[in-house]
């Protein structure tokens, strides 16, 4: 069924949704709603560790559909429209759990947002990224883009509204791994289980921690990590993993 988000759960800790809107699986208002969905319900679910988010078919996601967001803008519903997808990536950003992205082909204007709103993100050799705000007469991604891969880079990208292959995505850092397409995911199943492997308290609290080490100073950031550092300190999880290292045995945790 198309104009949908497939859901999925592997194992007991990991959430996997899937864009699924053909050809290039465009956002329409019924996919931002599934995604929240998937967003929330990973939020929640404190047996959820991990949310892999990807795209069915060539695409991982081309954006807004323009043909509903234009028919909105004519209408009484443009500003929602947009904010709808606005506020589904600041959901997805503050997500409890890690986001991984499979970027598995076309991702571009507000994809590549959602792309940016993953905290990891892996591609196949055929993905290829494009910040196309300028292409359609917006601005997209000038915040988060040039956060993540610094300013030049991102101006090249920005700039220009061109697609960018993999291996550039690779070598600006906007992914951590290129894959084979019929290879991409089992590496993200892998990449999930080893997330979901960890202590839950201690992946939450290094996520929270990584979120806000760029707006803090030196002296913020120690007394930040220090509370962090000493509340896991106090968590059966800690004392599990602690206890399976020295034995040599697979930790079990509660998220207690």
């Amino acid at each position: 069924m198309s104009g949908t988000v497939h859901l999925q759960q592997i194992g007991e800790h990991i959430l996997w949704a899937e864009l699924d809107n053909p050809p290039r699986n465009t956002l329409q208002a019924r996919m931002v709603a599934g995604l929240r969905q998937a967003v929330d319900r990973a939020h929640e679910d404190t047996a959820i560790r991990v949310l892999v988010v990807t795209g069915r078919g060539p695409a991982f996601c081309a954006g807004a559909d323009l043909r509903e967001e234009l028919g909105a803008a004519e209408g009484s519903g443009g500003q929602e429209a947009s904010g709808s997808i606005g506020e589904l990536i600041t959901r997805m950003e503050a997500c409890r759990v890690p986001v991984v992205g499979l970027i598995n082909g076309w991702c571009v204007g507000g994809g590549l947002e959602l792309a940016l709103c993953c905290d990891i993100r892996i591609a196949s050799t055929e993905a290829r990224f494009i910040a196309a705000g300028v292409n359609v007469g917006l601005i997209a991604s000038a915040y988060r883009l040039p956060r993540l891969i610094g300013v030049a880079a991102a101006k090249a990208m920005l700039l220009t509204g061109s697609p960018f292959d993999a291996e550039t995505a690779l070598r600006f850092s906007l992914v951590t791994a290129v894959h084979p397409p019929e290879a991409l995911q089992a590496a993200g199943v892998a990449l999930a289980e080893r997330i979901a492997g960890r202590a839950p308290l201690s992946v939450e609290a290094a996520k929270r921690m990584a979120d806000r080490a760029p707006e803090l100073t030196r002296d913020e950031g120690a007394r930040a990590a220090t509370a962090e550092a000493r509340a896991l300190q106090r968590t059966d999880d800690h004392k599990a993993a602690v206890r399976a290292f020295i034995g040599k045995t697979d930790p079990v945790f509660t998220r207690s």
